[in-house]
């Protein structure tokens, strides 16, 4: 079992495990409005920050997957992180034991293929070293651009799930 964040690299990017240093920069992201909106809709602390980003990269001893810090290879900067989860979340219907796919971007790099780019590199690993029948993800209903990525990196909406009382929308993509 893989424990710990294998490094992938696209044309632009790089796909890296998390570390301490890393904190500043995804504590503006998880702070910034924008991003936060339809995850929770409260910018997150720092402490918060470093808490979610504990839960996100400690995946991997535990799973075999986790998530990856993206950064810009022209620059070394931190735009944002993505990758699998299982999250235990108390959710109908459950995801429990599947490589769910999350992501999250600085609004700076919107619009300019980062995200389909970082996304598409960790599909390609899940496919080839996870071999998961299926990948879930689940995005807030009105979250336009989000819903936009997920389709266009393959992923199929199937009926909704209610997660936290709530009503999600619930995609799966199938290995390639």
């Amino acid at each position: 079992m893989i424990t710990e964040a294998p490094t992938l690299e696209t044309g632009r990017l790089i796909l890296r495990a998390f570390r301490a240093d890393d904190l500043d920069p995804l504590a503006a992201m998880w702070a910034d409005p924008n991003v936060v909106r339809f995850i929770g809709g409260h910018a997150l602390s720092r402490e918060d920050t470093w808490r979610r980003s504990l839960a996100a990269c400690g995946q991997w001893p535990y799973t075999g997957w986790g998530y990856w810090i993206v950064e810009l290879r022209s620059s070394g900067e931190v735009v944002g992180q993505l990758g699998f989860a299982d999250f235990k979340r108390d959710m109908e219907p459950s995801l429990e034991g599947e490589p769910e796919l999350g992501y999250v971007f600085s609004p700076k790099v919107h619009g300019q293929g980062i995200a389909h780019e970082a996304c598409a590199a960790a599909l390609e690993w899940a496919d080839a070293i996870l071999k998961a029948a299926s990948y879930p993800a689940i995005i807030s209903p009105e979250n336009a651009a989000s819903i936009r990525l997920a389709e266009r990196l393959g992923f199929e909406r199937v009926p909704d799930g209610i997660y936290r009382g709530e009503p999600i929308a619930l995609f799966r993509r199938s290995r390639r």
